[in-house]
């Protein structure tokens, strides 16, 4: 009896893409077959993503685009918040919680203030690491608002900090270093005043996960026990015991095991209980960021996902801080945490299309056999033969395994002049025609565990989807760091995808390319995509770009920051939304003058270009006025290529 194949549901492709795993609830697909998100939690606003990619084509931007759905961060500060009010309320801690966005993570400031005017009702502080950042962060900041200084910081810095404590803002400098301490301790003297200031502390506990290295005892920045005693004796002896307000630990941007997180509260609270009871009455307990993102796949890639929910990250912070606390008879803490990337990762994604596609596999061969072939073509031929006239596995193996060393000999054949052009190009189709063959019956029999020959044909047979974007520039911790990125269609997702595909970008780079992608419930080196048919648009996203992608994105081959889209969803609106702000990206001009090729010099020695062309008879002066133009033009347009087709 044949067995009926299911036909491909939408179902299907949401389970294929894994988007219950990395979506969070945002993102979905629609009857269509379209992309869609829900921005708002505990609304049903839904938007199509491609109808936010046509009206901002509309408008006038252009691909690759960033859009930023600016409810999603809204949503993920008060997901945060009641959380930690849900978890403070059950178990009857006495203190408050105040989350602390570190701008680090995303400094643009459409987003800062999104999550500052939505983190009002909760206290929400902010986090800063560099002069720069503790200039913008200042103004942005109410008098209530508690804005952490972490980072390396000069005698310039901890002035600034000291000033803005004196006009009474809730600035608190995180002494890092004992040095900065020492330094802090001078220039508040000069001032006749204490320093309002906490300690990061180097803790035993290591994080788990990429950036396991953030914590532990060979961690870059915090001081050591004794240095923290140090400290707290130096500020008892000037009678500033009550300076020190704040402890402070970090494990990394993204912790993987909760069980590590639960070790390091626990340690940071024993710390804390023995400043207490010496007299030294510490008001904040922040546990650093690391509230990590599920980029996809599972716990097997632990670098790329977590084994914990926000409910049991808030509930390990509380209960952990709690039980301590109540074990050695001191009052708790105000809690802080610095949680960015979980903020702000879900609300931005990137729109890519596809230019063309290169198949690796050569074109289906021509039956005529080249004059005067040596044997090995017939060999190959037999070889084909049998692999269309078998479905046996061990055939199967057995006719690629010669197929692949008729193949090297030909290609030796060929150095040596042995072999015709024509005959070597019979050879390779006939090769290629094999690893089709024999592929699509292996994948067929879904065997358990594939052979190796099925997966390294898997990775022969790939083909390379060129898409208009820069992997360095905006999804530079992909190549940096093997960072998994969801990659998916965002429309034709009612059809099945039969390709097998590897996403590479515009870049001279062979680097220049997603290899690792999430595909069901684990991390694979290619994608199943649709056929690209020629002519028609066929556009790809790349979610969770929103956490330090594109402060981090370099300019590889000259391309630019991209156009971007800042969205908002409004249920009275055509499509349930509106753009409410376009940014464009850098043109041509604007890249060329960050490497100091200034237009004025390159419009001056091009216009010298054509005309000693033209007095040289070389081309008519129209035709150099029309290149010129050209030129000129193209300077004010986007770094990347354009989608239009010469007809």
């Amino acid at each position: 009896m044949i067995e009926q194949q299911t036909p491909w549901s939408i179902r299907d492709a949401h389970d294929l893409y894994a988007l219950d795993v990395w979506g969070d609830g945002f993102f979905s697909i629609n009857e269509q077959g379209h992309v869609c998100v829900k921005p708002i939690e505990g609304q049903d606003i839904t938007i199509d993503v491609n109808d936010v990619v046509a009206e901002a084509l509309d408008s006038g931007s252009s691909l690759p685009l960033i859009i930023r759905f600016q409810d999603i961060i809204s949503s993920r500060v008060r997901r945060l918040n009641r959380k930690f009010r849900d978890a403070i309320t059950e178990a009857g801690y006495e203190g408050q919680y105040r989350s602390i966005f570190p701008i680090k993570v995303n400094q643009l400031q459409e987003v800062v203030v999104e999550v500052m005017e939505t983190g009002r009702e909760y206290d929400i502080g902010i986090e800063c690491g560099s002069k720069a950042e503790l200039m913008a962060a200042l103004p942005l900041i109410g008098a209530d608002t508690l804005l952490l200084c972490n980072g390396v910081k000069d005698h310039v810095m901890l002035t600034m900090m000291l000033n803005a404590q004196q006009l009474g803002q809730q600035v608190i400098p995180i002494i890092e270093k004992y040095s900065e301490f020492e330094q802090l301790m001078i220039l508040a003297g000069q001032r006749d005043a204490a320093a309002r200031l906490g300690v990061r502390v180097k803790l035993n506990t290591r994080g788990a996960g990429r950036w396991y290295e953030s914590g532990g005892a060979r961690s870059k920045f915090g001081l050591t026990v004794p240095e923290l005693l140090r400290l707290v004796k130096t500020l008892e002896k000037a009678g500033q015991a009550g300076s020190l307000e704040l402890l402070h630990f970090h494990l990394g941007s993204q912790i993987s095991d909760i069980q590590v997180l639960r070790s390091a509260v626990k340690e940071i609270t024993q710390i804390y209980a023995d400043l207490v009871l010496r007299g030294v009455n510490v008001r904040f307990l922040d546990v650093g960021g690391g509230l990590g993102v599920n980029y996809g796949g599972d716990y097997d890639n632990p670098d790329s996902s977590i084994n914990y929910g926000l409910r049991e990250y808030a509930n390990v912070v509380v209960y952990a801080v709690q039980e301590i606390c109540e074990e050695r008879g001191v009052p708790v803490p105000t809690l802080l945490s610095e949680s960015g990337r979980a903020l702000t990762a879900h609300h931005s994604m990137l729109v890519i299309p596809v230019l063309g596609v290169h198949r690796p596999d050569s074109p289906p061969m021509n039956d005529e056999t080249p004059p005067d072939s040596p044997t090995l073509i017939s060999r190959i031929e037999t070889a084909y033969q049998e692999a269309c006239a078998t479905e046996v596995t061990g055939i199967l193996l057995e006719c690629y395994h010669d197929a692949r060393e008729i193949r090297e000999e030909a290609d030796q054949l060929m150095r040596l002049g042995y072999l015709t052009l024509d005959q070597l190009a019979h050879t390779d189709s006939l090769y290629w025609s094999i690893c089709r063959e024999v592929l699509r019956k292996l994948s067929d029999a879904q065997l358990t565990p594939p052979p190796t020959e099925q997966l390294e044909l898997e990775e022969q047979l790939t083909d390379l989807y060129l898409c208009d974007f820069s992997v360095f520039h905006s999804i530079i911790d992909h190549w940096a760091i093997q960072q998994v990125f969801p990659v998916m269609p965002l429309h034709r997702l009612n059809e099945k995808p039969e390709r097998r595909a590897q996403v590479v970008d515009l870049t001279c780079d062979s680097d220049g390319k997603i290899d690792q992608y999430v595909c069901g419930h684990a991390n694979t080196s290619w994608l199943p995509l649709h056929k690209h048919n020629h002519g028609e648009a066929y556009h790809l996203g790349i979610f969770l770009v929103g956490a330090y992608q594109e402060i981090l994105g370099d300019a590889h081959n000259l391309l630019g920051r991209v156009d971007e889209v800042h969205v908002y969803a409004r249920e009275d609106e055509s499509g349930n939304f509106w753009i409410e702000e376009t940014l464009k990206g850098l043109s041509v001009k604007e890249m060329l003058s960050q490497v100091q090729y200034f237009p004025n010099d390159l419009d001056r020695r091009m216009t010298e270009l054509v005309r000693k062309q033209i007095n040289a008879g070389v081309i008519k002066a129209a035709e150099g006025s029309r290149i010129l133009n050209n030129y000129t033009r193209r300077l004010e347009e986007s770094t990347y290529c354009t989608t239009e087709v010469v007809r």
